[in-house]
């Protein structure tokens, strides 16, 4: 389905969590723990299996959710995405009503941990909840799609799309993939207007090319769509995986209805508000 991870790469910094620090917030439980949060989320990154063993003696010593979340975090970042997730939405249940930001946001990360474990259907559960608790985050929605596009759900990827470009319209990574889940949803015509209205403003967009290229093939225009391919393989390296999927469209053959990348993102260090 060629929803690639390049699409959605997106550097996400460290939030400086202001809120996080006061004493109401769950995450803050002493004058130090935010400097011991912060020194366990930067050793999960980095070495996230000397993270763990760190963190779980921070959570016997009273950590409470920030070690607890150190700890996902870690779990996360060395491959063990199951517990990862379990983990992660244990904290959210454990705190109850409170801080519904905080709690979609681990709700969130709970998805992408699912995800990476090649259990969409877990991961669109946790999108849902967390969407229930914060319906105008557009990451939610662009996530939850991408969890239904893994499961083939192409209507409900679209839908979830749909509502993701109501809060930033003509947002060019968007409407390339809702332009391919129109492809594989076997509306080629669709998923053409989607792709015509990235070219429009970006002209050059491989991404938008590939995709206006297949919607074309899928159409039956091989010539339009020899065009887009051809610019493609001008625009991008010739061992990339653009440049090979634009060979592929030169033969004349689709793509196959494949699943998205697990995680368009890593999981934040600090759920937000």
């Amino acid at each position: 389905m060629l929803f690639t991870r390049a699409i959605l790469s997106t550097t996400l910094a460290a939030a400086a969590m202001p809120a996080l620090a006061q004493k109401a917030d769950p995450f803050a439980q002493g004058p130090n723990h935010l400097r011991r949060y912060t020194e366990c989320m930067q050793l999960a990154r980095s070495e996230p299996l000397k993270a763990l063993p760190m963190a779980e003696k921070w959570k016997a010593e009273g950590g409470a959710l920030g070690a607890r979340h150190c700890v996902a975090i870690a779990m996360f970042e060395s491959g063990k995405f199951v517990q990862a997730a379990t983990q992660l939405e244990v904290i959210e249940r454990d705190m109850g009503t409170d801080r519904p930001g905080v709690r979609a946001e681990l709700l969130a990360q709970a998805g992408q941990a699912w995800m990476e474990a090649n259990q969409a259907e877990n991961a669109a559960a946790a999108q849902s909840r967390a969407l229930d608790l914060k319906p105008g985050d557009i990451d939610l929605w662009v996530d939850r799609g991408l969890s239904y596009a893994a499961m083939r759900a192409w209507p409900r990827a679209i839908s979830d799309f749909d509502r993701a470009l109501k809060i930033a319209p003509d947002k060019v990574e968007i409407l390339i993939l809702r332009a391919a889940a129109w492809r594989n949803a076997g509306d080629p015509a669709k998923a053409l207007a989607d792709a015509d209205r990235v070219l429009k403003r970006a002209p050059d967009h491989s991404e938008a090319l590939l995709e206006h290229g297949f919607a074309l093939l899928a159409r039956g225009d091989r010539k339009a769509a020899s065009a887009d391919f051809a610019k493609v393989q001008k625009l991008v390296p010739p061992d990339s995986d653009a440049a090979k999927r634009a060979a592929l469209g030169l033969r004349g053959e689709l793509p196959g209805a494949e699943a998205p990348p697990a995680a368009a993102r890593p999981p934040k260090d600090t759920p937000q508000p």
